[in-house]
């Protein structure tokens, strides 16, 4: 029924552009910071004459196809002073804007534009953006802004404690949670054991999160998308910023290399714990360590107005180590470039390869019992999307992606052979292909009624080389072992993933949204906890552990107050869970090469009702939400 459903729309949207047969042509452009330079993603364009407009997506780039015709064109961002253009639009057009920040412009200019009210008009529902400056300003444990923190002060969204990692959106699992950074996933994003985030609040620029209403393109987790992106550095002048805190010090550096055209950016962030136990009288104390360090750098090359290159990356670890008798580190590696190409003012592309690891090691540095334990996982992946600016009623994206996942559970390793009462161990290493396409639209049914749907179809592969052992009736007794080369198949898992969001708009202060989506998790996180922590095994679905997969339905009421100032909502969702991993009473999981004899499989529900306010304008701004 939703496959013929979803088929039904595309026909509706397919009729809706062939209709579309009026002389137009179309505006498009970046909108921009004017200090930084920028791009401003979400940014809104409105044609007041036509009651409709378009938003900047997230490399800050808009489209608009408008009949032939002289127009009064808005652009605006929260906290930023609008900016009206007139335009005649007689042939297609390039506009790039940059908007200046309200409090640098007060004394200047007298503010009459409208506030936005995107919360009452967007489809998205069980979503909010979060810009830095609004999280910078939320008090922080020991004075350090936190972006996982303060998401969790977010409804639906819960913490697992101080000391632990993680974080639980409507009642999934932390394992069921993608979060990426421009682009990369992450998956291990705690610092100290879960006392703070590996995102350095100086290096973000935009945070935006999905409960629910996950749009077609990402996939991957059952619960939600935090998406993070980061600064681009600031293409106008060199600026230096950092800070010295109590718990860490940090340093940013960024500017043009080439003004407007080649900008840099490079952020780092370190903790100082071991060098107060240097000075120490202690000489146990002087040999401990306890520290972490974040490095975030970018590139960004505007070749042309149609081509433009990010190099992005991302390194941060930590060390713990105590004398002689115990040493920890883990830690983050990703790497993005990007390729955003105009094929014309209508279609936006950009092609993406990625690379992610998280790695652990532990062990006894010196004496008989030394040892060196070593983990990770690893992706290599290729995105390509596209997004093609129909008209102001359609927006149309499709696309698809490619991960090669390695899993390695873990290699026992001591120092020397001879002198060490261990040999080396090891669990043989996994591999996956995870690859998927998609294909949405945006579509304004009518002044009141907006539609995103969409459609994503993922397939998992379990691949060579490895090997898989094959049991008794008992599930307990090994009966055979059978051996796979370099990229032969081993079990493939696939499925469709249909998505659909409505938006019905009352009037411009009041709109009711619903959702449905299905999401499918191939991937899991094995631990004896409910919490992630660094020890914690990833692997991959095999003939033995299914995928997971969840349909969630939501329903929402959305009001603003006071000229839009203040914005409300209550959202009521339910969310089905199949083939969820669970264990055995006592399970050994770590080092253990029969882990499928350690799990179960089951079934979860999870349903509630979240209540938001929050106050955007003015003096004193935040939210409350239950």
């Amino acid at each position: 029924m939703i496959r013929y459903t979803c088929f039904t729309l595309f026909l509706l949207s397919f009729f809706s552009f062939s209709a579309y047969t009026q002389e137009k042509f179309t505006i498009s452009g970046h909108v921009k910071d004017q200090d930084s330079g920028e791009e401003l993603i979400g940014a809104t364009i409105y044609v007041k004459d036509l009651n409709t407009g378009a938003s900047a997506n997230v490399y800050g780039f808009y489209s608009l196809t408008l009949p032939k015709g002289n127009y009064a064109i808005q652009f605006q961002f929260l906290g930023y002073v609008t900016q009206t253009v007139d335009i005649t639009l007689d042939e297609n057009k390039t506009v790039n804007i940059e908007l200046a920040e309200e409090s640098k412009q007060l004394d200047a200019i007298e503010i009459q534009a409208e506030r936005q009210s995107q919360n009452i008009e967007s489809v998205e529902m069980s979503t909010t953006q979060l810009q830095m400056q609004t999280i910078k300003k939320i008090p922080a444990i020991f004075g350090e802004v936190d972006l996982i923190k303060s998401i969790q002060l977010l409804p639906g969204i819960t913490g697992a404690g101080e000391g632990v990692g993680g974080f639980f959106v409507r009642g999934g699992s932390a394992d069921q949670n993608l979060i990426l950074l421009d682009e990369a996933p992450v998956y291990n994003a705690s610092h100290f054991l879960g006392f703070f985030s590996v995102f350095n609040p100086d290096a973000i620029k935009d945070v935006k999160v999905y409960k629910g209403g996950i749009p077609a393109q990402h996939g991957g987790r059952l619960s939600s998308l935090l998406d993070i992106r980061m600064k681009d550095g600031n293409s106008k002048k060199f600026t230096m910023s950092g800070g010295i805190g109590t718990i860490s010090s940090r340093l940013t550096l960024e500017g043009p290399i080439i003004k407007d055209k080649l900008t840099y950016f490079v952020s780092g962030r370190r903790t100082y714990a071991d060098v107060f136990l240097k000075a120490s009288r202690n000489k146990d104390l002087r040999d401990n360590r306890l520290f972490f360090y974040d490095m975030n750098a970018k590139l960004n090359y505007r070749i042309s107005n149609k081509d433009r290159i990010f190099l992005s990356g991302y390194f941060g670890r930590d060390v713990l180590r105590f004398g002689n008798d115990f040493l920890m580190d883990w830690g983050n590696a990703t790497a993005t470039l990007r390729w955003n190409h105009l094929f014309s003012e209508k279609i936006f592309s950009n092609f993406t390869f990625i690379y992610s690891k998280f790695n652990y090691s532990l062990g006894v540095p010196e004496g008989a019992q030394a040892f060196d334990w070593n983990a990770y996982i690893e992706d290599f992946s290729l995105k390509v999307d596209f997004t093609t600016f129909f008209n102001p009623k359609n927006t149309f994206k499709f696309g698809g992606s490619v991960i090669h996942h390695t899993f390695s559970p873990g290699v026992v390793k001591p120092p020397n052979e001879e002198e060490s009462i261990y040999n080396t161990f090891a669990i043989p290493n996994k591999h996956a292909l995870e690859a998927a396409l998609y294909v949405s639209n945006e579509q304004k049914l009518h002044d009141k009624v907006t539609v995103q749907y969409g459609l994503r179809y993922s397939l998992f592969e379990n691949i060579g080389p490895g090997q898989v052992l094959t049991y008794e009736s008992d599930f307990e007794t090994v009966q055979d072992t059978l051996f796979y080369d370099r990229f032969e198949k081993i079990k493939l898992y696939h499925g469709l993933e249909p998505r659909i969001s409505i938006n019905y708009m009352i009037n411009s202060k009041n709109s009711i949204k619903t959702s449905y989506n299905r999401t499918r998790q191939y991937i899991h996180l094995i631990s004896n906890s409910t919490v992630s922590s660094p020890l914690d095994i990833w692997v991959p679905s095999d003939p033995y552990i299914k995928p997971q997969y969840a349909d969630q339905v939501a329903v929402g009421y959305f009001r603003n107050f006071m000229d839009n100032m203040l914005e409300a909502s209550v959202e009521l969702y339910y969310k089905d869970m199949q083939d969820l991993v669970d264990y055995k009473d006592n399970a050994q999981l770590l080092l253990n090469g029969n882990l499928e004899t350690e799990l179960l499989s089951g079934r979860g529900w999870s349903y509630g009702a979240e209540f938001f306010l929050r106050k955007q304008k003015g003096r004193f701004t935040g939210w409350v939400s239950y």
